[in-house]
């Protein structure tokens, strides 16, 4: 089951996983001797049933409707909103900002990391989390 969500976080999710995980996670409820292994596939089902449009979105788009997942998830720049301060810039581990004083600042895609540093250090919320 930690394999298929890790390939379902990680955007590589096929058809058919979803029907899986339900699969496996009934078969241990059932089959397992003692109360932790048949609670343990609860939080699974229990994301299954409420949250399966996130799964999906994953599978078949690609994206993460809650932007936490780290593979699924770009940093952008809205123009328009950045002041040119250059506190995205500062806090930025892997440099990937671009940009002068008073102009507005891009994130190279090849180098950003997704750590979300310039997201939260963004005090004019210029950064797009998609």
């Amino acid at each position: 089951m930690l394999e298929i969500l890790d390939r379902i976080t990680r955007g590589k999710g096929r058809e058919g996983d979803i029907e899986l995980l339900e699969e496996l996670a009934l078969y241990i409820r059932a089959s397992s001797l003692c109360g932790l292994g048949m609670t343990a596939p609860n939080p699974v089902l229990s994301t299954l049933k409420y949250f399966k449009d996130e799964y999906i979105a994953h599978i078949k788009e690609k994206r993460c409707p809650a932007a936490v997942c780290r593979d699924l998830i770009t940093f952008s720049i809205i123009e328009e909103l950045c002041k040119g301060c250059g506190s995205c810039k500062r806090v930025c581990p892997a440099d990937a900002i671009r940009g002068t004083r008073k102009s507005p600042h891009r994130i190279d895609k090849e180098l950003c990391i997704k750590c979300g540093s310039c997201f939260d250090a963004c005090k004019f919320k210029a950064i797009l989390k998609v």
